[in-house]
C-alpha cells in the first residue's frame, strides 16, 4: 500500500503467524500462507478493497456511484472509504473518482476476471 504503518502491521502479523505455525521462521511460503489467511491478495488488496471494487462493478454496473451510496452499500463509514481505501485504489489505477462518483477502471475488471463493459466512461489510464 506504500504506507509504512500498514507494512509494519502486516509484518508483525506474518511474524506472529510464523511463530505459531512455522517454528518462528518466515519464508516466502510462510508469508504467502499468512497473507492468504489474512485475506490479502497478491496486489495488496484486503477484504474491504475487494468489497469496494466488486460493489462498484457488480451492484452499480461499474459506476459512477456516489460515496454515500457506496458507503451504505458496503456498511463502511464514508470517511474511512475516502481516507483509508480510496487513495490506494486510485493510486494503483483500479478506481477513478469523478464529479459524478466512483468508477471501476478496466484494470479492476481485469483483476477480478470480469468482462469490461466500459460503462460509457472514458478511461484516463
Amino acid at each position: 500500500r506504500g504506507t509504512p504503518r500498514i507494512a509494519n502491521r502486516l509484518l508483525r502479523r506474518v511474524r506472529d503467524f510464523a511463530q505459531v505455525r512455522a517454528e518462528g521462521r518466515i519464508t516466502r511460503e510462510v508469508a504467502v500462507r499468512a497473507l492468504e489467511m489474512f485475506e490479502v491478495d497478491e496486489r495488496g488488496f484486503d477484504h474491504m478493497d475487494r468489497t469496494i471494487l466488486l460493489t462498484v462493478i457488480d451492484k452499480f454496473d461499474g459506476g459512477p456511484v456516489g460515496i454515500d451510496n457506496l458507503s451504505s452499500a458496503i456498511g463502511e463509514e464514508r470517511a474511512t472509504i475516502e481516507d483509508v481505501y480510496e487513495p490506494f485504489l486510485i493510486q494503483e489505477g483500479y478506481l477513478q473518482r469523478t464529479a459524478r462518483g466512483r468508477i471501476a477502471t478496466r484494470r479492476a475488471y481485469e483483476h477480478f476476471s470480469r468482462k469490461w463493459t466500459g460503462g460509457g466512461q472514458t478511461e484516463f489510464f
